[in-house]
């Protein structure tokens, strides 16, 4: 007989999955709870991605838990090393005990006469063997999905790709049996995926891969000894504190400058590129955006290992538009044409919301594009449900975690005072002030904004800034500006 009523379900044990169940465990030691994990294993994205070199794009000390810190000297990690990481968590904190996997969520369905969420989950899907549909009902129901299609990379739309006769790969499907050494790559795209990679295929004795972008990205490295001058004497819990503390602050500031500065942070984010390149190599228009730093979100490089890769032989980057892909490269509108055995095409992530759950109250679909959210954690016309996300220009964690003790505050909020459900109401003059959840442009991130809820310029319903100010409205912010609570009797 499966155990299926419990005070809360978070669906996902990746960063923000693990993170929401520590506070829940910890805050609210009476609540039953539960993890459901789609996959055989926890991870989330660092269970899935398995490319060469995979790694972080923003620093451990923040993208890792404030109650479990990351103490390695490194501040850029290897996906095998997060995902270590993570195991230790979930163990030293017995969290493991509480996820149960092979647990698909396919449908969510509020029921207002219950006041619960009522779940139809896939159980067992491995292959040979047929899932089968188990329900699970639960009064608040958090989704730490992540923001992309676990199951789908973005196709990406590249003229005669079908024509091909070499290997195409994804990222996110890296075939573990992949022979790259000595052939010849093309790896499209300029993103973090793309400046992960090229150091790394450099390094797997790769034949010469070119870099084939539409457009550069900025990139800055970041040093991996981040020791402080005061280690040796000061105590270990003061050290973390104090790291953790300045890479919260600091690339806040750096948005801020860049933002306010625009012209000042391109022109000294060049000029650091340039200094690490060959000599000689050409920096325009390679690598000089033609947009405003952090209008897309910046890449990193630990010890400038991208721009080392240059310094190889092995390493090229070419910056065009594909005219076609043929039958043993890539012909550029140029007229040059890259030859190649793999193609790799590294050109944004397929980002869905809420893991594509067929939501709805009622037996009524909800719409998730027409809605909008408060404090970033929770959305209209969807009671009791929390919905993880993190930062757009920082580490994830970080607005993952203040998501999840905005939802310990108001779980208790609701004990307190016996109410049985809370939803976000939204005014129709703030719906004029309507704004994107993200600041930024890629191409892949304003086609999927499309399908995302909504945030709007005013109160409760302004997308995430900085961890400061979010962190004051989990603590101090009002639980009444945008709730409806109600108290509903339930057999």
């Amino acid at each position: 007989m499966i155990d299926s009523y419990f005070d809360v379900l978070i669906i996902g044990s990746g960063l923000s999955g693990i993170n929401s169940a520590y506070r829940i465990q910890e805050s609210l030691p009476k609540a039953k709870f539960a993890v459901l994990e789609a996959r055989h294993e926890l991870g989330g994205t660092w269970s899935q991605f398995r490319y060469p070199g995979v790694r972080s794009d923003s620093d451990l000390h923040t993208l890792g838990f404030n109650f479990y810190p990351w103490r390695a000297q490194n501040p850029i990690a290897r996906g095998e090393a997060i995902m270590e990481y993570l195991q230790e968590t979930a163990r030293t904190f017995d969290l493991d005990k509480k996820i149960r996997y092979r647990h698909k969520v396919i449908k969510a369905d509020w029921r207002s006469e219950e006041q619960r969420w009522r779940l139809e989950v896939e159980v067992g899907n491995e292959v040979g063997r047929e899932p089968r549909t188990v329900v699970y009902w639960t009064k608040w129901l958090i989704t730490g999905t992540g923001y992309y299609n676990y199951d789908q990379p973005l196709q990406a739309n590249i003229p005669g790709i079908d024509k091909f006769q070499g290997k195409i790969v994804h990222p996110q499907f890296w075939p573990e049996d992949l022979n790259y050494k000595g052939k010849k790559m093309i790896v499209v795209g300029s993103g973090a995926t793309t400046i992960t990679l090229l150091p790394a295929l450099v390094d797997g004795g790769v034949g010469s891969v070119t870099q084939l972008q539409r457009s550069p990205s900025y990139i800055m490295s970041l040093p991996q000894e981040d020791k402080a001058w005061f280690e040796k004497w000061a105590p270990e819990w003061f050290t973390l504190r104090y790291k953790r503390f300045m890479f919260t602050l600091v690339p806040i500031l750096l948005y801020k400058f860049c933002i306010w500065f625009p012209k000042l942070a391109q022109s000294f984010l060049v000029k650091k590129a340039a200094a690490q390149l060959p000599p000689d190599f050409p920096v325009d228009p390679h690598f000089k955006p033609g947009y405003n730093p952090w209008q897309q979100r910046m890449c990193l490089c630990p010890d400038g290992d991208y721009f080392k890769a240059f310094n190889s032989g092995k390493a090229h980057i070419v910056t065009d538009t594909i005219k076609s892909v043929v039958s043993d490269g890539i012909e550029l509108t140029s007229g040059q044409k890259l030859d190649a055995d793999i193609i790799v095409t590294a050109t944004g992530l397929n980002m869905r919301f809420l893991g594509g759950i067929d939501v709805s109250v009622d037996g009524k679909k909800v719409d998730v594009a027409s809605q909008y959210m408060w404090r970033n954690s929770m959305l209209t016309s969807l009671p009791n449900l929390g919905n993880i996300i993190g930062y757009w220009n920082a580490s994830w964690t970080l607005g993952s975690d203040t998501a999840s003790r905005l939802f310990v505050r108001l779980i208790k909020h609701q004990e307190e005072h016996g109410y049985t459900s809370v939803v976000p109401i939204i005014d129709e003059k703030d719906k004029e002030k309507t704004v994107s959840a993200s600041p930024l442009n890629s191409t892949y991130v304003k086609n999927a904004m499309k399908k995302m809820p909504n945030c709007a310029n005013t109160g409760p319903w302004k997308p995430r800034d900085n961890w400061f100010s979010d962190n004051w409205g989990v603590t101090r912010g009002s639980l009444e500006d945008g709730l409806k609570w109600e108290k509903v009797a339930v057999e």
